[in-house]
């Protein structure tokens, strides 16, 4: 079998990560045992330990045979609010394990993961390849009972993105969700697609950079650089370049970009292949978090009809302009989401971010300039070639035009996904788009733009949700995520929550990231637990943080400043007398 998947493959070590989805997936057992990755070894030539390595670092690689459920319950801090721990209490007693751990006939093996991407439907489980979501006991023990019952393995996942007040919503990427079949093109072309792109075949390569230049547009991606600027700076370079779509959508709280992916997936390759044709690169990658099974089937599916409609590879719509995707998965890695350490992970390796300078515009993929952008900044290219700039600054505001894809969970009445012009207020998203709290209860904080975003509280609600409003306020507006709390939330229990994250995700490269996350979360523990306090603890905490800020390689040692300085800023009192 293992050889039979190999020769699908070229030697090429950008390959590993591919085989390796895919030599797990054929075992029975659902692991890579040691004669695979001999195998594996022999055939392109890596290191045996450089492949453990990379084995060691995804948290979808297993190294232990597994049963023939995998259920992964998520921890994220979507959630933990919703009451994620208390359901792995539930499984662990019903299936008579620990997490980690296989029941005796083989049939279910128990784990937990960091983040499954499905906020909006918390608290959530994966088995295999299903979502589960909206968990209760009860609810668990029927999909236990049925999945007992079955002797093969259906693919059943639930639906989880719900777009909130349709009517009221401000659509210029969501527009086609739900309206159109995604995995068929001529849908698409009935309403407007690749016109934006067959536009652009007609003008310089350099008007259409300087249309989104003046668009405004900035990076959805939780940056918010400039995205024709971004462009203009690889642009004149010359030799090989590459697009790269950052789809890996790691972020706890964040399910922005799977709606667009899932319900309109042409219109983020129109947009790489605007972006393909401005720099004068040929190829593109889009590189999908792995448990986003949907969106990796239906952006594959896009991809061979937009092929077969000569909109895709060679000689698009006639003219000279070649350019071909391809699809790359990711394994579980939150780090993987910062541009470079995607671009390691593309290239097979682990996914250790990189020095910067050089940016990957000058050295990216193969140390070739490579654009990086979102999917949803992607997604906004099309209408901006097709309508004009002015067209798309008459949405948002003068610094942050456009409409941004906000996505909310926790404690409100509807969780779900919303589009709404940039300058929308935090009050609009949750009472009015949202419905206001679930079951009654008061408003007490709200975590904006994900595990790396800033509390705010009831005062802050009437906040402009732009990026320089925002950053004006000691907060972000990072990947849209708005995660909602009420009076009965714990939030020093929801920061230690988002510092495991942090130290399970750090990949440890860097001395700052790696000590820091748990020189904190030890420190909280201490306070928790009321052991071996000093009354300095929380200086010690900000303190460490604020190092982090400063010496750390990438964003995710660079984070925890935001969350626990907004949380002391904003909640001082509740968060203080922790440490009593």
């Amino acid at each position: 079998m293992v050889k039979e998947i190999l020769k699908k493959y070229s030697t090429a070590e950008d390959n590993l990560i591919s085989i390796l989805h895919d030599v797990q997936d054929s075992h029975p057992e659902h692991y890579l045992c040691d004669k695979d990755i001999n195998e594996i070894h022999r055939y392109l030539n890596i290191p045996i330990a450089k492949i453990y390595g990379v084995i060691s670092f995804y948290t979808m690689f297993s190294l232990k045979p597994r049963g023939k459920y995998i259920i992964r319950v998520c921890e994220s801090v979507a959630c933990h609010v919703m009451g994620s721990d208390d359901l792995v209490e539930v499984l662990e007693k019903k299936l008579g394990i620990s997490v980690g751990e296989t029941t005796k006939d083989k049939l279910f093996t128990l784990e937990t993961a960091a983040c499954l991407g499905v906020c909006g439907m918390a608290p959530a489980m994966m088995i295999n390849k299903n979502v589960y979501g909206n968990l209760t006991e009860k609810k668990i023990d029927k999909i236990l009972k049925d999945l007992k019952a079955k002797e093969t393995y259906v693919n059943e996942s639930e639906e989880g993105d719900k777009l909130l007040d349709k009517e009221n919503q401000t659509q210029i990427l969501l527009n086609n969700f739900g309206k159109i079949d995604p995995e068929k093109i001529d849908a698409y072309l009935k309403v407007g697609g690749y016109e934006g792109l067959k536009k652009a075949l007609s003008m310089k390569t350099s008007e259409v950079i300087e249309e989104v230049k003046n668009s405004g547009l900035r990076g959805r991606g939780g940056s918010g650089f400039p995205t024709g600027l971004k462009w203009s700076f690889t642009a004149p370079i010359k030799g090989e370049k590459f697009i790269l779509c950052n789809a890996d959508e790691g972020e706890p709280g964040t399910f922005k970009d799977r709606p667009l992916m899932e319900g309109d997936p042409h219109k983020v390759l129109e947009g790489m292949a605007i972006a393909g044709y401005a720099i004068g690169a040929e190829k593109g990658f889009i590189y999908i978090r792995g448990e986003y099974y949907r969106s990796i089937d239906r952006v594959r599916k896009a991809i061979k009809q937009a092929e077969e409609k000569g909109l895709l590879g060679e000689k698009i719509n006639k003219s000279d302009f070649n350019f071909k995707i391809e699809v790359r998965i990711g394994a579980g890695a939150y780090v993987v989401g910062e541009e470079t350490a995607l671009i390691e992970s593309l290239e097979g390796h682990r996914g250790n971010s990189r020095v910067k300078p050089p940016f990957p515009g000058q050295k990216g993929i193969w140390q070739v300039p490579t654009i990086v952008n979102n999917v949803e900044t992607f997604a906004n290219v099309p209408g901006i070639i097709k309508n004009g700039a002015k067209w798309f600054k008459g949405y948002g505001t003068e610094k942050s035009p456009g409409t941004k894809i906000f996505v909310l969970s926790g404690k409100v009445k509807n969780p779900g996904v919303v589009e709404a012009p940039m300058g929308v207020t935090l009050k609009d998203l949750i009472f009015k788009f949202a419905g206001g709290m679930k079951d009654g209860k008061k408003f007490k904080a709200a975590l904006l733009g994900g595990a790396a975003g800033a509390f705010v509280n009831e005062k802050m609600l009437d906040l402009k949700m732009d990026y320089d409003n925002l950053m004006a306020n000691g907060a972000v507006l990072g990947s849209g995520a708005i995660m909602v709390m009420d009076e009965d939330d714990c939030l020093f229990d929801i920061l230690k929550n988002q510092m495991e994250f942090f130290c399970h995700e750090s990949c440890g490269q860097c001395l700052p990231c790696r000590v820091g996350n748990a020189a904190i979360l030890k420190l909280l523990k201490n306070i928790e637990k009321k052991k071996n306090l000093t009354g300095k603890e929380w200086d010690v905490i900000i303190q460490t943080a604020k190092t982090m800020k400063e010496t750390s390689l990438c964003a995710l040692g660079q984070s925890p400043i935001l969350p626990i300085s907004s949380l002391l800023k904003n909640f001082e009192k509740e968060i203080k007398k922790e440490a009593k």
